[in-house]
């Protein structure tokens, strides 16, 4: 029978007792049987005595079911022990007589922790039970194996020779209830579709079920509880979509499903899986962002952090992505120093023989100031020829000998043209033949050198064109061009790059001639007359403004240079054309040798190579940008990431598009250089006079500062109520920097230097320290050089000014300008104003009174400047009348010079402080050396009080030009040595004469 079917065990069970009762029948026809075969030989006589002669019988081997959580177990066959010794029961005509022996007193179970036991039902019958201890759990153990024994009575009422029967074996299976609910593995289930596509299975979500029967521990059924989704699942638990799903329809699905058992018992917990659906897979850069923003001064920055190649799981065996930064907008190709071109020059390492033919306009350098220019400072200034402008260059600027070698560099921007020539650069004759010494032109996007050789012994025929045929003279981006010139040879590079001459054309040297010659830029200068040209005939001009000029150039040109008397060398090549800004990588060691990266020559471009995507991104995570400026150029550099994928399978192979973005550059924080010092000040004839001059800014201050704004420190009250309210604004706060200057500009305001007697000078051997150069012109002085501000302070404090003709001089006016990046940071207008002090001839007289030189600081402290009138506190003792009239005359004439000197040093200091009220520093040096008055004793009131009159007049028509400074401390000297003082009525009249009215003067 098997224990496991449930029918069976039912039936089973039912027949038991018809089995019990059949057995006690057959068994006790069988004792009765026996026991009359014993007590029929002796039916007349005695009976035998009792006594316990057979051991009790079982089964040898039980089988029996109990469900958990219950006590009884049904054995099949049932448990009855048998004993021979048992008691026989006559039918009712015979006499029943029961004994002890043969009775069934218990069952013994053998084990060890056997959770079960054996009960006697009936002593007699020998009819027992086995049943559990405690409740059992099927899912602790599900059988119990052991052993049982039956024994008697025995004898006696003390049971003695009690028999025991053999040991049965005893198999008890404990049946499973329904207790335990599915249970769901994990609490969460999650998966990726892609849209647009049907899956057989897209995941499995899977129950258990603790119970111990295969009946109740099975999961017979799952089920989607979220009505109306398009997904279905099926009894093992795998779920799939009933149609293709749309990304723009539903971005996830949240399903609730439950599980059954075979028992129908339902999951205690539902569990809820999430389904995401992506977009059809399409092969592309994932984690691009198009926009980067660069701080200046940062360094390099990371342009790709998050990037990832999604190739949609195909296989792949190589990639290759180009990435491109766009800089051709940005100055000329890219982000690079903006100084003028001979500064460049010699920052990279030529640092003589440069002449720059194309400068920036300046007061030494205003050839260029009729040209149209990009009017742009963040970058570099370019300037523009529209095929009816030209230039000449100044004659003696250039001084080239075609027999040393000489070095030509240009940076041209160029498009397709007409089929003339476009004159770069040119040297003719001025006048008559013509004729073309040298000349760099443009024609059919070539590039065409002319070179005739000056006239020499023998007349053969000598190298004259070299002819270049490039892309690049007619791409109409910008490029760099050097053209190394070491007769019969010309080297060429573009963009550090070297190019050879695809054709070389010879001609005779030029005749001899006596001819001057005239350099110009953008045409050539060519005789009104239309005569020979080596080649073509110049037709006759029609306009006045550029008669002489013919073979216009179209587009722009900058940084035209001319080196003579040494070649370019490569690095410095290099380093005239290597940006400032550009592509970097940094590998990684892990990756290095399973990536190759190249760069292009101003790393503007990189190639990235490899056949592993985990490390093909991580090598692209680590490319950067880096803009090395200090003041970058800000705004837009476009990105572009080209790639091409190679898969096993070329017909399937994926295709990448291009990814685009753009490196915003911010606007660097803008310093604001500011020129300090004393700006007025006097000094004597005898200084401007002299061998050293005069300092004009003995103590200049150069100062650069940027302009910050921080949000103000407040207390945490304060910064809650900042919070709420938005008027709150930030703190500016100026922070000090250090950078470079490259021009420092000295001029006069007002007249030009007339250079017959007077001068700016700085000694030059302090130039040439620091390697900076100095042009002048009647205009003033310019220094030039990229060099710090401590050393441009330096040189400023050497700068003199002389002057041999001092009589009619009285002030002089000079201004300061200083920039940085070729005029891209302007300082402020640093004025300074000089005095000249004019003294009289010093004259031998006893009452002549000496003064120092200089009176620094000018004090007006003691001088009494109310109503300019001077009056003296002292009166003096009676003289006799004669001499009382010339004393008077002399006072008089005394008290004139003080109050004009009082007025003076009123007027400069009114002067003075309208200076201060415009935040100006004002220093007054004062010169009055070797002042003397002298007096004729014989001259008579009349004649002196006339002159007095007549000199008062002089002195208001000369306005103020002359300087005498008289302290009253020398007025009361003077007064005191004369020894007496006026009667009271004279003085009174005196000083009423003296008062003096400058409310119309003007100084």
């Amino acid at each position: 029978m098997n224990m496991d079917d449930p029918e069976a065990f039912s039936a089973a069970n039912s027949y038991i007792p018809t089995a019990k009762s059949c057995l006690l029948s057959g068994y006790f026809l069988g004792q009765w049987a026996q026991r009359a075969q014993l007590l029929l030989p002796n039916a007349g006589g005695e009976s035998k005595p009792n006594f316990n002669k057979h051991k009790p019988w079982i089964e040898t081997t039980y089988h029996g079911i109990v469900t958990e959580n219950d006590d009884k177990v049904l054995l099949d066959p049932p448990l009855i022990a048998l004993d021979k010794d048992a008691p026989l029961r006559y039918a009712e005509s015979f006499e029943v007589t029961l004994t002890e022996e043969g009775e069934i007193c218990g069952f013994r179970i053998h084990g060890q922790n056997v959770p079960f036991e054996a009960v006697v039902l009936d002593k007699s019958t020998g009819e027992g039970v086995i049943r559990a201890k405690d409740k059992l759990d099927c899912e602790l153990q599900k059988e119990h194996t052991f052993t049982i024994q039956a024994y008697d009575c025995g004898e006696g009422p003390d049971g003695a020779n009690m028999k025991k029967s053999h040991k049965a074996t005893v198999h008890i299976q404990v049946n499973d209830i329904n207790e335990y609910s599915p249970v769901f593995k994990e609490k969460t289930y999650k998966a990726t579709v892609i849209e647009g596509k049907k899956y057989d299975s897209i995941l499995k979500v899977e129950a258990v079920d603790a119970d111990c029967s295969f009946q109740f521990s099975q999961i017979c059924n799952y089920e989607i509880v979220t009505p109306d989704v398009p997904f279905t699942i099926d009894k093992d638990g795998f779920i799939k979509n009933t149609e293709k799903l749309s990304y723009g329809k539903e971005h996830m699905y949240k399903l609730t499903v439950t599980a059954y058992d075979c028992g129908k018992n339902r999951a205690s917990e539902d569990v809820l899986v999430k389904i995401s659906v992506k977009p059809t897979c399409k092969p592309s850069w994932q984690g691009f962002n198009k926009r980067i923003e660069y701080e200046p001064g940062t360094g390099s920055l990371a342009l790709f952090p998050n990037v990832h190649l999604e190739t949609c799981d195909e296989p792949i065996t190589s990639i290759r992505a180009t990435i491109e930064l766009e800089t051709n907008h940005i100055g000329k190709g890219c982000d690079r120093d903006t100084y003028s071109e001979k500064s460049l020059h010699k920052l990279c390492g030529a640092s003589s023989g440069t002449v720059e033919l194309l400068p920036a306009p300046s007061s030494s350098a205003n050839w260029t100031v009729g040209l149209p220019t990009d009017n742009g400072h963040d970058s570099d200034q370019v300037f523009e020829f529209n095929g009816t402008q030209a230039i000449k260059v100044p004659d003696g600027l250039v001084s080239t000998s075609l027999k040393e070698p000489f070095t030509v560099s240009v940076w041209m921007r160029h498009g397709p043209g007409a089929h003339e020539k476009e004159t770069i650069l040119c040297k003719s004759d001025k006048t008559d033949m013509n004729r073309h010494h040298y000349s760099l032109y443009v024609h059919n996007c070539r590039l065409i050198f002319l070179l005739r050789q000056d006239p020499s012994e023998a007349e053969n025929y000598k190298p004259a064109e070299f002819h270049w045929k490039l892309d690049q003279v007619c791409d109409k981006e910008w490029h760099h061009y050097v053209l190394n010139v070491e007769f019969p040879t010309v080297s060429l590079f573009v963009d550090g790059t070297t190019f050879e001459p695809f054709l070389v054309t010879e001609d005779y040297p030029l005749h001899a001639s006596k001819l001057e010659t005239q350099l110009t830029i953008g045409a050539c200068w060519q005789e009104i007359s239309g005569h020979d040209n080596d080649t073509e005939t110049v037709p006759e001009p029609t306009s006045g403004g550029n008669a002489r000029m013919a073979q216009f150039f179209r587009g722009n040109l900058a940084g035209l240079i001319i080196r003579s008397g040494k070649l370019e060398n490569k690095k410095v090549i290099d380093c005239l054309y290597t940006c400032k800004e550009g592509l970097d990588v940094q590998l990684p060691e892990e990756v290095a040798s399973a990536v190759k990266v190249e760069f292009n020559p101003n790393q503007s471009s990189l190639t990235v190579e490899g056949d592993d995507i985990d490390a093909f991104d991580k090598v692209m995570q680590h490319i950067s940008y880096l803009n090395s400026r200090q003041f970058p150029t800000p705004g837009i550099r476009h990105l572009r990431i080209t790639t091409t994928v190679k898969c096993f399978n070329e017909d399937a192979c994926v295709s990448v598009p291009d990814a685009e973005g753009y490196v915003m550059v911010l606007q660097p924080e803008e310093p604001k250089i500011s020129l300090s010092g004393i700006d007025h000040f006097a000094r004597s004839a005898a200084e401007f006079e002299s061998q050293e001059g005069v300092t004009l800014f003995p103590e200049l201050r150069i100062v650069s500062t940027i302009t910050r704004e921080v949000e103000a420190d407040t207390d945490s009250e304060a910064a809650e109520g900042a919070d709420d309210d938005p008027t709150v604004q930030e703190t500016v706060v100026s922070e000090e920097i250090m950078h470079n200057l490259d021009t420092c500009e000295v001029s006069v305001v007002g007249d030009e230097l007339d250079g017959e007697h007077e001068s700016l000078e700085v000694d030059r051997s302090q130039l040439q320290q620091r390697a900076l150069e100095m042009s002048s012109s009647n205009l003033g002085l310019v220094i030039t050089g990229v060099n710090t501000m401590a050393n441009y302070e330096q040189v400023l404090h050497l700068i003199r000014y002389k002057n041999w003709h001092t009589e009619a001089l009285f002030d002089r006016k000079f201004k300061l300008v200083c920039s940085e990046l070729n005029g891209r940071y302007i300082s402020n207008d640093f004025k300074v104003e000089v005095n000249v002090i004019h003294t009289a001839n010093p004259v031998e007289h006893a009452n002549a009174m000496v003064q120092p030189n200089f009176i620094n600081p000018v004090h007006h402290a003691s001088v009494d400047l109310s109503g300019h009138n001077l009056v003296n506190a002292h009166q003096a003792s009676v003289v006799p009348s004669a001499a009382t009239i010339v004393i008077v005359v002399c006072v008089s004439f005394l008290v004139f010079m003080i109050i004009l000197g009082v007025f003076r040093i009123r007027a400069a200091h009114q002067r003075t402080m309208r200076d201060q009220e415009n935040g100006k520093e004002n220093e007054m040096d004062w010169d009055d050396s070797a002042l003397t008055i002298t007096v004729n004793p014989m001259e008579t009131y009349e004649d002196q009080h006339s002159s007095e009159e007549e000199e008062e007049e002089e002195e208001e028509s000369e306005d103020g030009e002359e300087e005498d400074d008289i302290t009253s401390a020398e007025s009361e000297s003077s007064e005191d040595e004369e020894g007496g003082e006026p009667e009271d009525q004279q003085g009174s009249s005196r000083q009423q004469q003296l008062e003096w009215d400058d409310s119309t003067l003007t100084y």
